[in-house]
């Protein structure tokens, strides 16, 4: 899996200020989209090891009944 970006949102300040208004909505905007793209390989199971780690689980699953 690809490795993860971690931004943390800037501290609001007193007073509006558009770059930090500006910051905050696309870090906002980038870890939406990623969610997205991250259920999507799983209901598709894109990537190996969601794949096996899915099929591992069934398997286990099936043999416990």
């Amino acid at each position: 899996m690809a490795e993860r970006r971690r931004n943390p949102l800037p501290i609001p300040l007193a007073e509006f200020n558009t770059q930090n208004e500006a910051i905050t909505r696309r870090t906002i905007e980038f870890a939406l989209d990623q969610l997205e793209n991250d259920v999507d390989l799983a209901k598709t199971q894109g990537d190996k090891p969601g794949s096996l780690a899915m099929r591992r689980f069934q398997f286990l699953l099936m043999g416990a009944s």
